[in-house]
Order: structure tokens, then sequence, then C-alpha cells
């Protein structure tokens, strides 16, 4: 009797590191609010709000995408501060549902009266394992719309206002799309890369979704064959490359690094190194107090740490004290 032994490969799936805390509902008196229970706090200016059916590792899922975004070199700060003061000022927010039209949802709609929500999140729509991938994660797609729309196209205007004949980026839909049509047209011109055929999407609603499928197109999230196949009656630049030698326009605005757009897509892992160059103290400021505690440890006085060693040149001397003068100066 012959017997066969199958070896089946174990894959270990870890959890993305996420470096929040889920906290409990800051606004539990608010009207709109009431009915989340969990919170997270996004680099101060974009806050996450789920109801208690959503699962924990999918609302970090979601703060980590929004701090991806915001924060694309994951150094802690956000990349741009005036983005990260008008979404602060605004007060952006995601709201994640459970279900679509469910009490939490009707509750929210009808007493929300802030001007710091563009789209929300339901919990069969985040996916942590697969972040942005079309049809499995809307992560990167809905927090990139509020973070576009309540954010990018007051904040830039003269690139990105989403109204017909204001701006670069409405020029360039209408290339995009053929022509420029308010309303949907029944047929897009054969020569059209963009031709979204949702009745209900205006043309500010094309702008938004137009300014999405840029960026994750230059982020290469859209770049296999399925998602190829699944977008292309809305969307043809699936890679790249595609993206940079057929919409030159855009292709131009998104990589503008004054407009600090994130060129990274987010993996849904966001934990950065919280040291920062020159602050030997640790005290989160970069300041005489860091020049005199590197002085005392080239005297002896104190004994030298790595922190210190600001050239990364395995001493700490005068070399280090010159680079914090720098630091501070700039």
């Amino acid at each position: 009797m012959r017997i066969l032994f199958f070896i089946l490969p174990v894959i270990l799936l870890s959890q993305n590191e996420v470096c929040f805390d889920i906290e409990t509902n800051p606004n539990p008196n608010n009207s709109a609010l009431s009915c989340f229970s969990k919170y997270i706090r996004v680099l101060d200016c974009f806050d996450i709000y789920a109801q208690s059916g959503i699962s924990d590792d999918k609302v970090l899922h979601a703060a980590a995408v929004a701090a991806e975004l915001l924060d694309n070199n994951e150094d802690g700060i956000v990349d741009d501060q005036a983005l990260k003061n008008r979404l602060s000022s605004r007060e952006a927010l995601m709201p994640i549902f459970t279900s679509d039209g469910n009490s939490c949802m009707n509750s929210f709609e009808n007493n929300y009266n802030g001007n710091g929500v563009s789209a929300v999140l339901f919990r069969n729509e985040i996916d942590p394992s697969q972040p942005g991938h079309w049809g499995d994660d809307a992560s990167v797609e809905e927090i990139l719309h509020t973070i576009n729309h309540v954010g990018h196209v007051s904040l830039y205007p003269d690139e990105f206002n989403i109204s017909p004949n204001s701006s670069i980026m409405s020029d360039a839909m209408d290339i995009a799309r053929g022509g420029q049509f308010l309303n949907v047209p029944n047929n897009y011109p054969e020569e059209a890369w963009y031709h979204y055929d949702d009745w209900t999407c205006d043309y500010e609603c094309m702008a938004i979704e137009y300014l999405y499928w840029c960026i994750v197109s230059h982020m290469g999230i859209l770049d296999d064959i399925q998602t190829c196949n699944g977008i292309d009656n809305e969307w043809e630049l699936c890679t790249p490359e595609l993206f940079e030698t057929t919409d030159v326009i855009m292709h131009g605005l998104i990589t503008n690094p004054n407009l600090k757009i994130p060129q990274l897509a987010p993996d849904g892992n966001y934990c950065p190194n919280a040291t920062i160059s020159g602050d030997v103290n640790n005290d989160s400021i970069v300041n005489i107090l860091d020049i005199i505690l590197t002085i005392n440890m080239i005297l002896g006085i104190d004994q030298a740490i790595e922190a210190a060693d600001i050239n990364s040149d395995g001493i700490v001397n005068i070399l280090d004290i010159v680079q914090i003068v720098n630091i501070i100066l700039e």
C-alpha cells in the first residue's frame, strides 16, 4: 500500500503594522456622530469615525491609508502643511458604516452640516490585505476623494478647480473625455480615454473621479490585467506609462513637486520613525538645547548617544553641531 504525503504550503498572514490607537467617540453628543463608537485622529487633520460593527483591523487600515496619502514619505509629518491646515479647519473626516442606508448612515446624513465629508466607506469595501485594489478595497479611492475635494480643490484652485473652464485639470479632463460635456453624453468620442457614464455624476463629480484615476494610475495601483479589463469602460490608462504618455497635462500636474500630490501607493502599513534629525534630547523640537547637549557629549560631560551623530559617521563631534545649526536655520 502506497501512502502519498502532500506537503501543502503554509502562508502566514501577518497583520499590517499601523501605529494608531482606536479611541472612543470624542463627540458622543453630536447628533450626526453619536452612532459611531470607534475613532482615530490621523496626523491631527483627518478623522476616522466607525460603527461598532467595523472590525479594528479595518478601522486601522482606513487610518493607515489616510496617513500614507497625507504623509507619503512616512516621516510622521504631513507632506503639505497648507493641506493639513485646510483639512483640519474643515474638520475632514471619513465615516465608516456597516451597510448602506442603515440607521447610523441615515442619522449622519440628516444631521451632518459640515463641509469636511466628500465620501463614505462601508464595511464590505475594506480589505486590509489588498490596499487600493480595484473591486476589493475602496479605502484609497474614497479617502483620496475626500482629501482632494475638501483640500486640494480649494487650496489650489488654478490647478484643481472642478468647475468647467476653471483650472488646468478641468481643461485636461475635457481633452480626456473628448470634449466638454456638462452632462453625460450618449456616446463618448472614440479618442476619449475617460468615459464615465454614471448619469448621476455631474461635471464636478466627474472631475473628482478624474483626479482619482490620474493619481492612482501614476501610482501603479491599476497596473494588472484584471483591473485594466474591469475599468476599461470608464478609464483606459491603467499603467503609469500609458498615463504619462497619453495624459501629458495631468501627468505634469500630478508630478509637480510644489503641489505635493502623493506619488507612492499606500500599502496599509504606517508606523513612521518618530526620530527627528537633530532632535538630540527627543523633545520633538530641534533648537539650542540640542546644541548644548551635543557640546556636553563632545566635552565628556554627558554620555554620547546615537541620536547626536547627525551625519552618521560614527563620531559625535563639531560636524554634528554644524548639522544641527543648519537644521535650525532651515
